[in-house]
């Protein structure tokens, strides 16, 4: 008996052992987690892409196809200029009748792999498979065929442009818009039998060089070759620029080795935020949205150079990393402050380059939708200066900021605040500085101001409400540089919101330019297409809440913090109030919905957490974790609307650490609900910061009670300042809310400026 159970004993032992081991082997790293291919399927508008990329790098890279559920991929890609832009050039691997060969091939395809790090794909008509790993400004192909007695041939194309060959390289460039070119240098480690134009069903090897639009080469490669790999470099500069940026990041063949290396990078970069949980498909949510915050901006410095679409000219970078791409209507909120935690060098970069760009543009207007093609002043408001006075409050001080107030002060008062228009002030701008909205055109009347975009209209609610915010922040960094006067007239404006609130209704309501409200008015449906002739993209319900910069004001406009709670409750409860159809065909930026309550776009992030400011903290964290738990999932359709490249997925970020910038510009977080038992934010010099839930299961969403570095904390909020010094935020958590935790009125968080201030 003794021996029967010492043997059971032995058994279970090594079985144990093997389980650990098992599961030694099998620990995630944070890249590990990392999921492209949530939300590749759109709820409505444009889906995420599975972008292949290194940390804020020039080459990113995806499959050129519509989405998901896509039949076939367009080619493969090269490199991607912007967001959402298609591919520059294309590599179409061929193999077959060469009377068949086209500029772009179409593929079926099947076995993708998608990894930040790494792509592989089966080109199953073909028999074709291609593997391809990125560095920063440089990637690797490796194509394997399967038809040992065909030839091969790599087609590569430019959409608008010209290429060369010799030998074994291809190099040339494509034209983009504002006189920009992307340039590439591109080799492979066989050398084609045939080079040339294709002409005549036939490859022309006397013809080494091509031009115009869909312009394109063809290398042939002998019979039997099943592998052939191809490197290359890309340049905004030259492609001398482009061969070098490859010689620098890729200096053999070896795929593996740079898809190890990007691994390592990506591994390093997330782990900046180090998670712990039982939750596995809350760390996905959470890595893959972080990956999606480091798509932009990218940076353009290729060996201490730059090329600037703000002036076309190629400049010295000095040191400092010049970034672009980047739309600020959406990363201001939550993207650019996530940054000022995790990586405030890059974020004094980007800033340094935004003054770069206001710099180097005629008018010296702040950027507010740069791009690698220049400033494509998209959405509306002026955004930027938000990122200015959020980084220095925060204490990141290596930029100008006086340089800074200028350019801002220039982009809100010069140019017109009229939507997606970069024109100068006019007749709209004036009446703005002198009442203080931007008047809405009463229905039926024909629109005369020039600088009103004939699809975007006016949008007066949004751009009235986005100015004072950034007026706000303007008086704010007069406020710093000892501009009193200016302070003071700034923030006095900033106060104007008022001017466009109803008072019986509650709402926020555009005004005719007589100074009476446009009525008949629907708060859900009026306004036309993406209620562009009164709000924009949203409609007044979201746009009700908009007030970041001095949200304490809104509660008693609203009726003070019994009926201000009761009124979000009310948005949350109000139906859409037509068809599904019919909604959305009028408002299909409005997704995600909860009610009215959209969580698809940028200007909802903020409103759960205003519970918080009526006493109420116990109602964010319920809706913080039931709107995270709704639409952000570990699936194909797990993004409620457009992604935006990280303006979106900040908002998830902040949330599963538990803390949101509600206010970019006070250097103060509003606490929600943690979604892990632990997370350590490393925040630079040794130190890190702690967010530590006691009694932690994935369904108890409520505090119970706080420490905040070891002292009680019953407050609702707490200080970057107490952040950036490390140490813990300790909060005991329970499935059913302690509705008196930060309930009293010391406990909400402040508004308009910091306590003492």
């Amino acid at each position: 008996m003794n021996k029967y159970f010492c043997y059971l004993f032995s058994a279970i032992l090594s079985i144990t052992i093997s389980a650990k081991s098992t599961s030694a082997q099998v620990t995630k790293q944070p890249v590990d987690y990392v999921n492209p291919y949530v939300g590749n399927i759109s709820h409505l508008l444009v889906p995420t892409y599975p972008t292949v990329h290194l940390p804020n790098s020039m080459l990113r890279f995806y499959p050129e196809r519509e989405n998901y559920t896509s039949n076939t991929v367009n080619g493969l890609p090269l490199v991607i200029t912007s967001h959402r832009g298609s591919s520059a050039f294309n590599l179409s691997p061929f193999q077959g009748d060469v009377r068949e060969i086209k500029n772009t091939i179409r593929y079926g395809y099947d076995n993708e792999i998608i990894k930040p790090y790494y792509y592989e794909v089966d080109l199953d008509d073909f028999g074709i498979n291609a593997k391809f790993a990125p560095s920063h400004q440089s990637g690797i192909y490796e194509i394997n065929f399967s038809k040992s007695q065909a030839s091969s041939y790599l087609i590569l194309n430019t959409r608008d442009g010209e290429l060369s060959t010799n030998e074994n390289t291809v190099s040339g460039f494509q034209r983009l818009s504002n006189n920009t070119k992307v340039f590439i240098y591109l080799e492979t480690d066989l050398k084609p039998v045939e080079a040339g134009s294709y002409q005549n069903s036939s490859i022309e090897n006397q013809k080494k060089a091509v031009s115009g639009r869909n312009a394109f080469l063809v290398l042939k490669y002998a019979g039997n070759t099943q592998r052939v790999k191809a490197r290359y470099g890309i340049s905004f500069i030259s492609v001398e620029q482009a061969k070098k940026n490859l010689q620098r990041e890729i200096k053999d063949y070896n795929l593996a080795n740079v898809a190890e290396l990007g691994k390592n990078i990506w591994n390093t970069t997330l782990g900046k935020i180090a998670i712990k949980g039982s939750d596995e498909n809350a760390k996905t949510i959470f890595y893959t949205s972080l990956y999606r915050t480091y798509e932009r901006m990218i940076n353009l410095s290729e060996d201490g150079k730059y090329f600037s679409a703000f002036d076309g000219k190629i400049h010295n970078d000095n040191g400092t990393p010049f970034f672009t791409d980047d739309w600020i209507w959406d990363t201001y909120r939550a993207t650019h402050p996530l940054r000022v935690i995790i990586e405030p060098k890059m974020e004094s970069n980007m800033i340094n380059s935004y003054l770069r760009m206001a710099e180097q543009m005629d008018d010296h207007w702040m950027p507010t939708f740069p791009e690698v093609t220049g400033d494509s002043r998209r959405m509306n408001s002026n955004h930027g200066v938000a990122t200015i006075i959020d980084a220095y409050n925060k204490g990141l001080r290596s930029f100008n900021l006086e340089e800074a107030y200028q350019y801002c002060k220039a982009g809100i008062t010069e140019k017109t605040l009229a939507p997606w228009s970069a024109k100068k002030a006019g007749v709209l701008d004036q009446f703005f500085k002198d009442h203080g909205y931007f008047p809405a055109l009463p229905a039926g009347e024909k629109e005369t101001a020039p600088e009103v975009h004939g699809f975007e209209k006016r949008q007066p609610i949004a751009v009235t409400l986005g100015t004072v915010y950034d007026e706000w922040c303007l008086g704010n960094i007069a406020q710093q540089l000892g501009k009193t006067e200016e302070a003071r007239h700034f923030l006095d404006k900033s106060l104007t919101y008022r001017t466009v609130f109803n008072p019986e209704t509650k709402f926020f309501h555009p005004k005719d330019a007589s100074g009476k409200f446009i009525e008949p008015l629907d708060y859900r449906f009026s306004g036309g297409l993406g209620a562009r002739e009164t709000y924009d993209e949203n409609n007044g319900w979201l746009y009700r809440w908009d007030v970041l910069h001095n949200v304490d004001d809104l509660v008693e406009m609203i009726g003070g913090k019994g009926v201000f709670v009761e009124e979000l409750e009310k948005m949350y409860n109000t139906p859409l109030g037509k068809s599904r159809f019919d909604f959305y065909s009028q408002l299909p930026d409005h997704t995600g919905n909860v009610g009215q309550f959209s969580m698809g776009n940028e200007p909802a992030m903020h409103i759960p957490y205003l519970y918080n400011y009526a006493g109420q903290p116990w109602r964010t964290q319920k809706r913080v974790r039931s709107l995270l738990s709704q639409w952000f999932r570990n699936d194909l359709m797990g993004i409620p609307g457009d992604e935006d490249g990280g303006g979106l997925t900040s908002f998830v970020v902040f949330s599963q650490i538990g803390f949101y910038p509600i206010t970019p510009g006070l250097p103060m977080y509003v606490i929600g609900s943690p979604t892990f038992e632990n997370v350590k934010i490393d925040i630079g010099n040794g130190k890190k910061f702690e967010v530590a839930c006691r009694n932690y299961a994935p369904e108890n969403k409520y505090i119970q009670s706080a420490k905040l570095n070891g002292k009680v904390w019953n407050k609702s909020w707490f200080t970057h300042e107490e952040l950036m010094k490390g140490g813990s935020l300790e909060l005991i958590m329970g499935k059913r809310p302690n509705k008196q935790w930060a309930a009293d009125d010391a406990a909400t968080p402040p508004s308009f400026k910091m306590p003492g201030k």
